[in-house]
């Protein structure tokens, strides 16, 4: 059985428990997810306890955003540790975005736009003008003429995204959370059905798999709920 769209979370305390979540899900699920805070307390010895012998696809979620060169050297950095993703932040500029694409070929570059823990009322503190719909269309565009191959928005965002940017890129939306879960830190939410109907290509989800009694059953549950809504049968194939 194909594994399903989900990049799970490995948002763990310690190295043993990452892997230990990540041998749980990769049976059912796509890829696992490597953040800011397991990859700087462990270094690139956690890529390959996360990816085991499973050859799961490890998305390296370290949302770089400093000047083009330096954004270049970090990407060559982790050349050799073959992420199937990386992100940066569409913030930083074409220029940002174009060299981490070019250092890292072999990679698909993911420009975040805007951070799902964002509300409305944030982005106005911040200086953003409009609504959150219109600055992630905006830096959507913006970062896909730099070269970005994939785009991490908000689950209420994918559907505009799609529109604008077309069949040919890959759009990742996190604050993804299953009906009755809570949505804890993230502002901008929606259930993996709705997220994935509106044209999401991977979602990613963590405290909902990996902070339940038994995370491989949490993400085998979720893949066949995705699996059964998206049925050519219910599609009125």
């Amino acid at each position: 059985m194909t594994p399903a769209p989900i990049a799970v979370a490995l948002d763990a305390p310690d190295l043993e428990t990452a892997a230990r979540w990540a041998s749980m899900v990769t049976p059912h699920v796509s890829t696992v997810k490597v953040g800011l805070e397991l990859y700087l307390r462990y270094g690139p010895e956690v890529i390959a306890s996360v990816r085991g012998a499973s050859g799961v696809q490890v998305f390296l979620d370290l949302k770089l955003h400093d000047i083009p060169n330096t954004v270049a050297g970090a990407a060559r950095a982790v050349a050799r540790l073959k992420p199937a993703i990386l992100t940066v932040h569409a913030t930083g500029g074409p220029a940002m975005i174009r060299a981490a694409v070019d250092a890292l070929p072999d990679t698909r570059i993911a420009a975040v736009t805007l951070l799902t823990s964002l509300s409305e009322a944030d982005l106005e503190r911040i200086g953003v003008s409009g609504s959150p719909g219109d600055a992630v269309r905006r830096l959507a565009t913006l970062a896909v003429d730099a070269g970005a191959q994939a785009l991490v928005c908000s689950p209420r965002e994918v559907a505009a995204v799609r529109a604008e940017v077309g069949p040919d890129i890959t759009l990742i939306t996190p604050g993804v959370r299953p009906a009755g879960a809570e949505t804890q830190d993230q502002a901008r939410v929606a259930t993996p059905e709705r997220a994935f109907a509106d044209g999401a290509d991977l979602l990613v989800i963590g405290r909902p798999i990996t902070g339940s009694a038994d995370p491989g059953a949490a993400a085998a549950g979720i893949a066949a709920a995705l699996r059964r809504a998206f049925a050519p049968a219910n599609r009125g194939a």
